[in-house]
């Protein structure tokens, strides 16, 4: 598929889930969950200010972040619409919603003290051009934080990648690839970032923090 047809999966995929993604009918998207407290526990090491989060659909984590603190600045971002729609509708003070691409983020250079992506990266297509991108806006000493799904061995990925994930594609997800802790420290070093955590945890989980 192109670039352009996994990001309109992509969309159309969220686009149906923006309503029940936050309900007892999310299904799959329910797991996301699992994500926030490791999330949590890496912003409590270090004070913030700024805070954006990239593929926010519609704003779980910055509901939690801003619930704890309130007097924090966020932005979150997500290329599809419907899922900032429903963000917005929380009327969240302090925190800007965005409908954009994160491979492309539409921010000022240094704007941001960290970065949070959970079980969105693996939808884009032109994954390097995400750090690139989150490299500028970051500033000098600032972190990503990024969670994701992944398997425990390459042959797990490799099945990912090439038998389950194409399948799903089929019945409209617009899945790109599931990444290994390697290929994020080879990702970081050539936008310029170091990664400084990369583990795999529970639940297929991708934990990595790398910082600028």
């Amino acid at each position: 598929m192109t670039d352009t047809e996994y990001k309109q999966l992509s969309k159309k995929e969220f686009a149906k889930a923006a309503k029940v993604y936050e309900t007892d009918k999310g299904g799959v998207y329910k797991m996301c969950k699992k994500d926030y407290p490791d999330v949590l526990k890496e912003l409590e090491k270090e004070p913030f200010t700024d805070l954006l989060d990239c593929g926010c659909g519609p704003a779980p984590m910055l509901t939690l972040l801003h619930e704890k603190y309130p007097e924090k600045h966020y932005i979150g971002i997500d290329l599809t619409p419907e899922m900032i729609e429903v963000a917005k509708s929380k009327n969240m003070e302090g925190v800007e919603l965005v409908v954009g691409d994160c491979e492309n983020l539409p921010f000022a250079d240094q704007s941001f003290d960290v970065v949070i992506c959970c079980q969105s990266f693996h939808h884009y297509p032109n994954v390097q051009n995400f750090f690139n991108s989150l490299y500028r806006v970051l500033r000098p000493g600032g972190r990503l934080i990024l969670r994701d799904m992944t398997a425990k061995t390459a042959l797990g990925r490799w099945f990912f990648n090439y038998i389950e994930l194409p399948i799903i594609n089929l019945i409209g997800h617009g899945d790109v690839h599931v990444y290994g802790v390697d290929e994020v420290r080879e990702l970081c070093r050539k936008a310029g970032l170091k990664l400084e955590t990369g583990e795999k945890r529970g639940f297929f989980r991708l934990h990595c923090v790398a910082r600028k």
